[in-house]
């Protein structure tokens, strides 16, 4: 039967001078740069999703 591997000692964040090979994110530059993208993505869509619904559900028209 085999056997799965423990993943208790990976990390979610690892800082650039660990020499771990568990981790999810990297502390760095690149990875700050990409999850400002990501967000302001998410936020862009949201806003276009609440506009766009008060536009065309607008009783008024």
């Amino acid at each position: 039967m085999d056997r799965k591997e423990d993943d208790k000692d990976t990390e979610f964040i690892k800082e650039e001078h660990d020499e771990k090979r568990n981790y999810i994110f990297q502390k760095s530059r690149v990875t700050k740069v990409a999850a400002v993208i990501v967000i302001v993505f998410l936020i862009i869509i949201i806003i276009g999703l609440v506009v766009s619904g008060t536009t065309f559900f607008d009783s008024s028209v």
